[in-house]
C-alpha cells in the first residue's frame, strides 16, 4: 500500500441496501477523508450484501456472507490492507454478539446506540473489552455538535454556576400511526425481539438522557417514569414522560415522543443555573442562546468569536454555512480515527481534544433504558438509577 494511503479502515456490519443508518454512518466516515470502507458483511442476505458492496465499488472478495466469516478472512490479511475498525449498524439484538467477536478478533469497535440488547449485554461487553486492547466507540451523535460541545464547556468553566434544572426533549410524529408492512425502520424498532425492552426510550429517548448528562456534567440518580404504546397494538412504548434527579441535586424533565403529529426530529435541551441558563435546538443546530437574569441574553452562533477547543476543532465552514446531523456524525468518526492513530501512544491519546463517547456511556444508556421501564412497572414514584440488571 502506498505510504500516501494512510487511511484508517473501516468494515461495516449491516447497512445492506434498504437501510438507513448505515448509509449516514458512511457517509459521515467518509466526510474528513480520513477513513476508507474496505470491507463489509451488510446483509444477512449474501445477495443483497454483494449487491450492496458493487453499489460502494468494493472488491466482492471483501463482501462477506457474515461476520464471523469477515473477522476471521480479515485478521488474516496483511496489518496494512485489513481492516482495522468495525461499524455496526445493524438492529439492537446483533449489537452485542458481532462487538464481541469483533473485539475477541483484535478489531476496534463503532458501534450505533443503544450499544446491546440488554444492559446485562452492555456490562459483559466491558469485561471483555477489559480482556482485549482494543478501542470501543458508541455515536450518540449529538454530542458531536460543536454548539453542544460549546455548552458543556461554558456549564463546566462554571458559566451558569450551580446546575438547578435540566429539561430534555426528543419528540417525532413518524410512528403516529401504524406503518406500512414494507417500513423496515418501524418493523424492528416496534418488535422486542429485535430492539429489546423499549422502542421510544430506546431510540430517542436515551439520546436526549445522554445529551442531558453530556452537556450539564451531571449524572442521573434517581428517576419517576411514564411509558406506554399510546398507538393500539403495539406491545412496546412510543411514548415517555420521565422525572430525573441528578448527582448534584438538580431536578430534570426528559420527554420522548414518536407519536407527537407534526414533529420531525424535535431534540432541545435547556439548563438552568444558578447565574444563567442555556438553550440549544438539534433542528436550528447553528445557535446556543444563553439568558441571564440581570442582562441582555446573548445568541452564540458557530463560527464566530472564539471557542472552547472541542468546539473549535468540531468546525468545518465558516461562519453563516450551516453544518448540521452527518457533520456531527462525522466528528465522532473524525475522533475515533484521531484514537485509532493515536492508540498505545500515552502522550498523543492525552493531547486528543475530543473522543467519541466509550463504553461507560454505552452502559449508562442501557441503564438509562431498562430503569426507566422498570420505574414505569413500579408503584414506586422514584426509583434509583442502577447501573445493574433491574427488571
Amino acid at each position: 500500500m502506498s505510504e500516501f494511503n494512510n487511511k484508517v479502515r473501516m468494515g461495516m456490519v449491516g447497512g445492506g441496501q434498504g437501510a438507513f443508518i448505515g448509509a449516514v454512518h458512511r457517509a459521515a466516515a467518509s466526510i474528513d477523508g480520513e477513513i476508507e470502507l474496505v470491507c463489509g458483511a451488510f446483509s444477512s442476505s449474501h445477495e443483497n450484501c454483494l449487491a450492496t458492496g458493487k453499489a460502494l465499488n468494493l472488491n466482492p472478495n471483501r463482501c462477506y456472507a457474515d461476520f464471523n466469516e469477515m473477522f476471521a478472512k480479515e485478521a488474516a490479511l496483511p496489518e496494512s490492507e485489513r481492516m482495522q475498525f468495525v461499524a455496526i449498524v445493524t438492529p439492537n439484538h446483533l449489537h452485542f454478539p458481532v462487538a464481541k467477536a469483533a473485539i475477541e478478533s483484535g478489531f476496534h469497535v463503532m458501534s450505533d446506540k443503544p450499544a446491546t440488547f440488554t444492559l446485562d449485554e452492555a456490562i459483559a461487553l466491558k469485561a471483555v473489552l477489559g480482556n482485549h486492547d482494543v478501542l470501543y466507540g458508541l455515536t450518540h451523535t449529538y454530542t458531536g455538535y460543536p454548539l453542544v460541545r460549546e455548552a458543556r464547556q461554558r456549564i463546566e468553566a462554571g458559566e451558569l454556576g450551580e446546575i438547578t434544572k435540566v429539561v430534555a426533549e426528543y419528540s417525532q410524529g413518524w410512528l403516529a400511526e401504524a406503518p406500512g408492512p414494507d417500513n423496515k425502520q418501524a418493523s424492528w424498532r416496534l418488535d422486542p425481539k429485535r430492539a429489546g425492552v423499549s422502542c421510544c426510550m430506546g431510540d430517542i429517548g436515551v439520546h436526549a438522557a445522554n445529551l442531558a448528562e453530556f452537556i450539564s456534567g451531571l449524572a442521573i440518580t434517581k428517576l419517576c417514569a411514564d411509558l406506554a404504546p399510546v398507538v393500539a397494538g403495539r406491545e412496546l412504548d412510543d411514548d415517555g414522560n420521565v422525572l430525573l434527579r441528578f448527582e448534584n441535586g438538580a431536578k430534570g424533565v426528559l420527554i420522548a415522543s414518536q407519536i407527537s403529529v407534526g414533529e420531525e426530529n424535535n431534540l432541545n435541551i435547556r439548563v438552568y443555573g444558578t447565574k444563567a441558563s442555556l438553550e440549544w435546538h438539534q433542528m436550528e443546530p447553528n445557535t446556543l442562546i444563553i439568558k441571564y437574569s440581570d442582562k441582555p441574553s446573548q445568541l452564540v452562533r458557530t463560527g464566530v468569536g472564539n471557542f472552547y477547543p472541542s468546539a473549535a476543532s468540531s468546525v468545518r465552514t465558516p461562519a453563516g454555512h450551516p453544518e448540521g446531523y452527518l457533520e456531527a456524525f462525522a466528528n465522532l468518526y473524525m475522533d475515533f480515527a484521531k484514537q485509532i492513530r493515536a492508540f498505545k501512544n500515552v502522550e498523543a491519546t492525552a493531547k486528543l481534544v475530543s473522543q467519541a463517547p466509550g463504553i461507560d456511556e454505552a452502559i449508562r444508556g442501557m441503564a438509562f433504558i431498562e430503569n426507566c421501564v422498570a420505574a414505569t412497572r413500579s408503584e414506586q414514584k422514584w426509583v434509583d438509577f442502577k447501573l445493574e440488571n433491574v427488571l
